[in-house]
């Protein structure tokens, strides 16, 4: 891993040398590329922990079992289930149609109750993520691994939101941030000639 950053801000130290028309030869840069490292990882260490401030909490999430009579078809790779007991016009299962019809994101949607539903999406984005909570009114999410979860509430509908690489998009925007933040601070230099 320290290899890797390495290679990375030899990189970064590269293309700030080449914009600013610094007067470093590639061992100026191979030796601050060497020495920068450990400062740097303590950097993104440290913004790392802040992160995890305002991330999701991680919890330890298990499958609820559900009844083995339960109607499941899947269609164009969305899995669909619906309780035996629970109407098809039923407003969660109009809602599950609904939703599985219109957006591609849907995977897959539960129907337990008649006003009960649980969907599973799979954004492309952390903004896709962000317009399922809103759409939904999902407050609070639960991490576990890439699965991230929340529950909201759609008129009379409770819904249970689950996006299960939505952790991997969490993961990636983290890293990126912090990638911003160096690149930051590897922009930021004195006037004049370092040396």
């Amino acid at each position: 891993m320290s290899r890797d950053r390495q290679h990375l801000i030899h990189g970064a130290v590269s293309t700030i040398t080449a914009l600013r028309d610094l007067p470093l030869t590639e061992q100026h840069i191979e030796v601050l590329a060497v020495d920068l490292t450990p400062f740097l990882t303590a950097m993104l260490a440290d913004t790392d922990a802040e992160l995890a401030d305002i991330l999701p909490v991680a919890y330890a999430l298990t499958e609820q079992a559900g009844p083995a009579d339960r109607t499941v078809t899947e269609y164009d790779g969305c899995t669909s289930s619906i309780h035996p007991e629970v109407e098809e016009d039923s407003p969660a299962a109009l809602l599950a149609l609904e939703l599985r019809s219109m957006q591609p994101d849907v995977t897959a949607t539960d129907v337990p109750t008649r006003t009960h539903l649980t969907l599973t999406v799979q954004p492309q984005s952390l903004h896709g993520w962000k317009w399922w909570r809103r759409k939904l009114a999902v407050g609070a999410i639960l991490r576990h691994g890439s699965v991230v979860t929340g529950t909201g509430h759609y008129g009379e509908i409770t819904v249970q939101l689950r996006g299960p690489n939505v952790g991997e998009l969490l993961d990636a925007q983290a890293v990126n941030e912090s990638a911003k933040k160096l690149q930051g601070i590897l922009a930021e230099s004195p006037v004049g000639h370092p040396w």
